[in-house]
């Protein structure tokens, strides 16, 4: 896929965090607690500052973690939704340049990456 390096994908994210992804940010050198949060359910998520991703440079429209960044943001703009399935993110200027092969492979990303994200918040709320 194309990437306009329009920043959409980073305003307001309630992007969703594995644990492998929060270890990598760590080793990275970023405190936990400046890039994370966790809600009720023990889900663990992007934090947001200023209306975008904290890891997202608004004046040079990139990512300062790009190399580095979450699963989820590998996959996007495939993402899921409780009512359709699989989907493409609308908000993406750029999902006409998906092809169906990369949606059906980012797909299954996101669905083995949902059930591992499941059940580490499972853990974290028990």
């Amino acid at each position: 896929m194309r990437c306009s390096d329009c920043g959409k994908c980073c305003t307001e994210t309630e992007m969703l965090l594995a644990e492998k992804d929060i270890t990598i940010l760590l080793k990275r050198g970023y405190a936990k607690d400046f890039f994370v949060k966790y809600d009720k359910q023990g889900y663990a998520q992007l934090k947001n500052r200023a209306g975008f991703c904290v890891f997202y440079d608004s004046g040079r429209h990139l990512c300062n973690v790009y190399f580095d960044r979450p699963e989820g943001c590998r996959v996007y703009p495939v993402i899921f939704d409780e009512e359709k399935g699989i989907v493409l993110d609308d908000i993406c200027p750029e999902i006409e340049s998906i092809k169906k092969k990369e949606k059906d492979l980012k797909g299954k990303k996101v669905v083995d990456l949902l059930k591992k994200i499941d059940d580490e918040a499972a853990k974290r709320s028990s």
